[in-house]
């Protein structure tokens, strides 16, 4: 099931699928290439880690697509963490669209959504080799959960949250 979220007057359409979508595939290929290299193992098991149905409205969750001319450009879901609490995951740009803002628009509908379903706060981890999406999550008011001046080789998976205002539920995301 595919349903169209709000478009900017400008930029790529929002929507809401199912893993098994097809255009979902290009999103969990390039992040599971991308993952292998950064650390040096297949990591296509990482994103297979959890069951599909965890990022579906049933269980909680939600899969968004950023689509061009119906190409998928950029993505990224939540599950449900605890009762108040989504938890971000794969946050993904395709490598021929970076540095416009996608990421920022990513991360803006997935707070948005998991306001409008009562979340009151976002968590997630990333990385210590990413240091693109740690940027990303400072830059758009995410708390680190650790020590910011340590290696982040020694730390492991990175944790930020952030908590939720009634009113992201209506802020629109930013265009690209």
């Amino acid at each position: 099931m595919t349903t169209a979220a709000q478009r900017p007057a400008t930029g790529p359409t929002v929507v809401t699928v199912e893993v098994g979508d097809p255009r979902v595939a290009p999103l969990l290929r390039e992040l599971g290439d991308e993952y292998s290299t950064r650390y040096g193992k297949d990591a296509h098991a990482e994103l297979a880690r959890y069951p599909d149905e965890e990022f579906t409205p049933a269980h909680g969750g939600v899969l968004l697509l950023l689509l061009e001319h119906g190409e998928p450009v950029a993505g990224g879901a939540f599950r449900r963490y605890d009762g108040t609490t989504a938890e971000l995951k794969r946050i993904w740009t395709h490598s021929a669209h970076r540095r416009r803002g996608l990421a920022r628009r990513v991360v803006a509908e997935l707070e948005r959504t998991a306001a409008a379903r009562g979340y009151r706060r976002v968590y997630l981890t990333t990385g210590p080799r990413q240091p693109e999406a740690r940027g990303l999550y400072l830059a758009t008011g995410y708390t680190p959960l650790f020590d910011t001046g340590a290696d982040p080789e020694t730390i492991g998976p990175l944790p930020f949250e952030k908590h939720l205002t009634p009113d992201a539920q209506t802020r629109k995301a930013p265009a690209p």
